[in-house]
């Protein structure tokens, strides 16, 4: 199991003047480094790979859906435009020099038709994942489907309901990401969540129920490492928080995080946590 952090704890929106942070991550002994994906277009692929390959860091990208993009959208059309997108977020990241691509890759965020999921939404979904198959094969990349709350979504929300998703679909790179902020709301118990998944769960993410420093809530994270280490989970531990610093206003905490939580008190303070878990 390895230890990683997501640039989410510094900003939504990751441009060059971010690889400064790459060298203090290191310093910390984390080994990886999520970025966020909105537009792969704009992601200077080439200079991040250069740059995570210099610093000794893995990379894995979480990859958010924009508007106009929706794989289980009931226009045909909108449909294949989505598929082309994923397949440009897969491309994208493999440039990135990253092994994995997650993320709630299923829906917008936000888009709550007033039903529930209908057999052609989900038919949909497992043929944008089949046919992702080949390009992921090409590019050496695994997609990590992330379930979000229902406040987020109406089409995957449980452990239980990816599984059955990633059954469906049947490509060995297809498989899991738990976020543990999500999974604190739609799971009975997170850890059996892990359990339940096994080798499906390809990643996770470290959130506690506030967003805030890792062990400093209440999600139960003595029990989801041991699931983890009874699984044999050889992932990223990625750690998801969001941190306040007055000059970064395109951080996600910006408005609502506690001010005296920095970004980098996320990426130390979690990391230093979740190593006393992994150490027992």
């Amino acid at each position: 199991m390895k230890l990683g952090v997501s640039a989410f704890a510094w900003t939504a929106k990751f441009e060059r003047e971010h690889l400064e942070i790459l060298p203090t991550l290191r310093e910390m002994g984390l080994e990886g480094f999520e970025i966020p994906m909105f537009d792969p277009a704009q992601l200077a692929a080439t200079e991040i790979r250069r740059c995570f390959e210099a610093n000794g860091l893995e990379c894995t990208v979480c990859a958010i859906l924009p508007d106009g993009i929706n794989p289980i959208s009931p226009d045909a059309a909108v449909r294949a435009r989505s598929l082309r997108h994923l397949t440009a977020c897969v491309e994208t990241a493999a440039a990135c020099g990253a092994k994995l691509l997650g993320g709630p890759l299923f829906a917008p965020i936000g888009y709550l038709p007033e039903h529930r999921p209908t057999e052609n939404e989900w038919r949909w979904a497992i043929e944008a994942f089949q046919a992702l198959g080949p390009v992921l094969d090409a590019q050496d990349v695994a997609l990590s489907i992330e379930p979000v709350n229902r406040a987020e979504t109406f089409f995957l929300r449980t452990a239980k309901e990816a599984q059955a998703l990633c059954k469906a679909v049947g490509h060995p790179r297809v498989g899991v990401t738990i976020d543990t902020f999500h999974a604190n709301i739609e799971e009975k118990n997170i850890a059996d969540a892990v359990l339940l998944l096994g080798p499906h769960l390809k990643h996770v993410h470290a959130s506690e129920n506030d967003r805030g420093v890792v062990g400093e809530g209440h999600v139960a994270f003595p029990a989801i490492v041991a699931a983890l280490q009874a699984t044999g989970f050889a992932g990223f531990l990625m750690i998801e928080g969001f941190g306040y610093a007055p000059e970064m206003q395109k951080a996600p905490g910006y408005l609502w995080a506690d001010q005296d939580v920095s970004p980098a008190d996320i990426a130390w303070k979690s990391a230093r946590y979740l190593n006393s878990l992994l150490a027992q």
